[in-house]
């Protein structure tokens, strides 16, 4: 059921860049991309088109897969949209990712890697939150997330791992403001307007984007999850949010589009929780709002995002 939730919003995704394209005058198909993978070259292979916008974003259960098709994409030779796969790769693999912003000295919530096997090791601060590694979407990401004893913890724990396969991050909890930037450019890169996500959620809730914040309208978290842009922040915090998601944006080796999460913690420092290479860019999500503050109107942000791809070439 979250696996279609998540669906139906890539299809909407879909139909809004489609009507644009269209409008703005370019011929343009849809090519729906389905398992097995072995198949997946042929399928592009035998595309005749100038551009791919590609929205792939990996088969049903294996988000792993949305890397690959990017790779075969450039193998090619066909221009497209967005992030290249290793970007999309290394940003899926969430261990991978924090430990290469501490290398670079950018600041991320402490962190381990945890099974029910390893709980033992346990050495972090409370609170916590417990995620999946390797997802995207806010899959596994509920109320119970957060968790403040060895008790939580360990249901916490053993309920990703037996969903999700594998292990649990689980990260010191910045429980601060949250704000999210997305860049754009190949060589020449812009910051959007800085979007914060607030909260009007009931006691105890934890104040976190849960997978029910993003798909599930009826939901108290979606009812309770805003979305501020321009941000109402000084000029120092711009500054600092700027600096750092332009900072990521290379260290990933983004290219075209992607967002950067923060949050504050206790002490007022920011810390990067997430990157997101080619997020969401439906009408009214986080990267085509903050588009339109920047004065662009949505289907300026989608021919902004050909226009990208064609210079990357």
């Amino acid at each position: 059921m979250n696996e279609e939730k998540a669906l139906l919003g890539v299809l909407d995704e879909v139909k809004a860049v489609h009507r644009n394209l269209a409008e703005s005058g370019y011929s343009v198909v849809r090519v729906p991309l389905v398992p097995p993978l072995e198949q997946l070259r042929e399928k592009l292979e035998n595309l005749e088109a100038d551009l791919v916008f590609n929205l792939f974003e990996g088969f049903d259960g294996r988000p792993e897969t949305e890397a690959v098709a990017a790779d075969l994409l450039a193998d090619l030779g066909l221009p497209y949209t967005g992030c290249p796969g290793s970007a999309l790769a290394l940003a899926l693999d969430k261990v991978r990712a924090k430990a290469l912003l501490e290398t670079a000295a950018i600041a991320t919530p402490e962190y381990q890697l945890l099974s029910p096997q390893t709980l033992s090791t346990f050495h972090l601060g409370f609170p916590c939150i417990v995620k999946p590694c390797g997802e995207d979407a806010s899959h596994g990401l509920s109320e119970n997330s957060v968790v403040g004893d060895a008790i939580s913890l360990e249901k916490q724990v053993a309920w990703v791992t037996e969903l999700f396969g594998g292990k649990a991050l689980v990260e010191e909890f910045a429980d601060g403001r949250e704000f999210n930037a997305t860049i754009l450019g190949v060589r020449e890169l812009m910051v959007l307007p800085i979007s914060e996500i607030t909260y009007s959620l009931p006691p105890g809730m934890p104040r976190i984007l849960t997978f029910a914040a993003k798909w599930e309208p009826q939901s108290i978290y979606f009812r309770g999850t805003k979305a501020i842009c321009p941000a109402e922040i000084g000029a120092e915090m711009r500054e600092r949010i700027v600096e750092t998601a332009l900072s990521v944006f290379g260290l990933l080796g983004c290219s075209g589009y992607a967002r950067v999460d923060f949050r504050l913690d206790s002490g007022g420092r920011l810390k990067v929780i997430e990157i997101n290479p080619n997020p969401d860019i439906s009408p009214g999500t986080g990267a085509a709002r903050q588009a339109v503050a920047a004065g662009m109107t949505y289907q300026q942000f989608i021919e902004k995002l050909v226009q990208l791809a064609l210079e990357r070439g």
